[in-house]
């Protein structure tokens, strides 16, 4: 919460008084206080009931004991794409500091404000504890087999009056990649593809212009790959801000291989103070900009003419296009000169190589499929892909975007880009060990199981909408949400609306979220506490489909489970946690990552995740310092 700096500095005032009259060692410092007040799960428990005018002694927390080990475990942070390394500091099961990671190339010993405080995801009074439903308008608490035993009954009662295509299973970009996976396949046991997640309203826009254009849905090159670029053009992007990690490897492009940098932003941001030119245009110009580069390059023979020759189809449709943006035109719809365009064309093709950068400043826009075809093209005019210090870079948004669209969290795919025809569920049926008869009979008909499902912009349409004009065999009655936010939309009155009409709601979060308040409903909301990804162990890809491991830093907090043994947990109230499970270990109810992976790795023969096994993941991550 926002407050005056002066309220702020008084309440520091206050807390610090009160600890120093309540403490018993003179000669406590900083560092001494903050090492030993690490606290456990149970005292986390306590510290949320505390009034915040009641404290304890630091001592109290209990500290680790005298001579207590403390081991090192790695993951990385959840709270954007770059994929940096923190290593944590355990004893006796309790994360009492971080460090960042020196070894990993790719945030090579450094922290942003973000990274630095993820701790504070695990050890946070906020998190939901146990699970809860709405009664009357009133929490009530409940265990974890009541709740699974009542949302499964009114799942299967919802399916055999309204069809499985009636519930809508909603996942997240902070899955790990195995939980992604997993839970696509929960949505296709149950019989439908109304499966989606937060890339429909981000970079699903970048994986179709992508794809459309050099058939590869995804960044080209790497953070890391930025510094050996000779011109860097930002456009559509604001890294020092949202990815502050990843700044560090284009200032070293600009600083130490002396490259051009130039950020094409209508708002003078903190990126583009470091620019060597910063081009002001007004915002959702971007094809008349980049077309307007290609009238200069057409018009002067800048285009790298060999490269076109071997690797480019269609560029006369393109010349003929690009004709069409006189300076004049371009200028009128930009509001950038011509003399300033025609420079910053010639740096792109001349001093090369030159890498694109770009996030959601292209992506979320009506136009946003057609934005990203544009910078593609500029590319290939340029003859700027394929190469060290190229490419298109696309900064992703949350931590596992790339990866939870990759393992098939999309309406229009099965996992890996396999698509929805019927060779693709041959394929995954023979991966999962599944009659492909059983599982076309869970679904309505053939049809639907070949047709895409409802994307996650308009699940509260295929509420709201009369039967008839809903593509399925009746309405959307139940949402089953897994780490993604409602207020990710922007028609938010339908949503609400919509969130009233369903009959169930179940959110399944870390934290209490806009879901179980957003409303007026009064019953039939449950929410479920999941633990982070930093206590519970998988895989996830950066942005530039670098995969880690992520090993389980300490056990979940509180009541929280791991998504993997919910997901197991609802399957088996279903009925088919046999087959889903079939080859994927469960014991004791805890469900083994490392078999997910392997499941993938089975089946992933279309976009190279065929050799990433848990071993060679970790072995990675274990050796680091070797990877350049």
């Amino acid at each position: 919460m926002l407050t005056r700096r002066s309220d702020r500095q008084a309440r520091r005032g206050t807390i610090a008084s009160v600890l120093t009259s309540q403490s018993t060692d003179k000669n406590l410092d900083r560092r001494s206080f903050l090492r030993r007040s690490g606290l456990v799960a149970g005292s986390l428990t306590a510290l949320g009931t505390l009034p915040l005018t009641s404290f304890r002694q630091a001592a109290a927390g209990p500290p680790p004991p005298s001579g207590a080990t403390v081991t090192t475990r790695k993951n990385f942070c959840t709270h954007c794409s770059v994929g940096c390394s923190v290593i944590a500091e355990v004893a006796n099961d309790v994360w009492i500091g971080q460090e960042p990671d020196y070894d990993s190339p790719i945030n090579r010993g450094s922290h942003c404000c973000k990274g630095a405080a993820v701790r504070d995801d695990v050890l946070s009074d906020r998190r939901l504890r146990y699970p809860q439903k709405l009664v009357d308008g009133q929490w009530k608490r409940l265990s974890w087999d009541q709740a699974i035993d009542e949302i499964g009954d009114k799942l299967l009662d919802i399916r055999q009056k309204a069809g499985a295509d009636s519930v809508y299973w909603l996942g997240s970009a902070k899955f790990t990649n195995e939980a992604a996976y997993l839970n696509r396949k929960l949505a296709a046991f149950w019989g439908t593809n109304n499966s989606d997640h937060q890339a429909r309203i981000c970079h699903s826009t970048t994986v179709t212009g992508v794809a459309n254009t050099w058939g590869y849905g995804a960044m080209t090159n790497s953070y890391n790959d930025i510094r050996n670029s000779k011109t860097i053009l930002l456009m559509g992007g604001n890294p020092a801000e949202a990815h502050p990690v990843s700044l560090q490897h284009i200032l070293e492009g600009k600083e130490l291989n002396r490259a051009n940098f130039i950020v094409v932003d209508p708002r003078m941001t903190r990126t583009a103070a470091h620019a060597t030119e910063y081009v002001r245009v007004r915002p959702g110009v971007h094809i008349a900009t980049i077309y307007g580069m290609l009238w200069h390059i057409f018009e002067n023979g800048w285009e790298d003419k060999e490269f076109i020759q071997q690797r480019v189809y269609g560029i006369e449709d393109v010349r003929k296009e690009a004709a069409k943006w006189t300076p004049d035109e371009v200028e009128r719809v930009t509001g950038l000169p011509e003399a300033q365009v025609k420079h910053i064309a010639e740096v792109f093709s001349h001093e090369k190589p030159a890498t694109l950068i770009w996030a959601m400043g292209q992506t979320q826009f009506a136009t946003g499929t057609a934005n990203v075809r544009a910078s593609c093209i500029l590319l290939l005019a340029t003859g700027n892909v394929g190469h060290a210090g190229g490419g298109a870079n696309i900064f992703r948004g949350h931590t596992n975007v790339q990866g939870a669209t990759d393992l098939g969290l999309d309406v229009t795919t099965l996992p890996l880009y396999y698509g929805l025809s019927e060779e693709a569920w041959q394929h995954w049926c023979r991966v999962w060990e599944v009659d492909l008869d059983w599982v076309r009979s869970r679904f309505a008909g053939k049809t639907l199981m070949e047709t895409p499902g409802i994307p996650s912009t308009r699940w509260f349409d295929a509420t709201l909408l009369p039967k008839d004009q809903v593509s399925q065999p009746d309405t959307l009655q139940a949402m089953f949400v897994m780490g993604h936010g409602v207020n990710t939309i922007t028609r938010m009155p339908e949503a609400v609306r919509g969130i009233e009409k369903l009959e169930l709601l179940v959110v399944c979060d870390p934290y209490p979220t806009a879901w179980s308040v957003l409303s007026e409903r009064k019953n039939g909301t449950y929410l479920l506490p999941a633990c982070t990804s930093f206590e519970m162990d998988g895989s996830r890809t950066a942005s530039n489909r670098s995969l880690q491991w992520g090993e389980q830093i300490v056990k979940p907090v509180f009541e929280s489970k791991n998504d993997y043994d919910v997901m197991y947990m609802l399957a088996k109230k279903l009925g088919f946690a046999d087959k889903m499970f079939k080859n994927i270990k469960v014991e004791n109810g805890a469900v083994s990552a490392e078999d997910i992976l392997r499941e993938i790795n089975r089946g992933g023969w279309s976009t190279g995740y065929c050799g990433q096994s848990p071993e060679r993941l970790k072995a990675h991550m274990k050796n680091q310092a070797k990877f350049d």
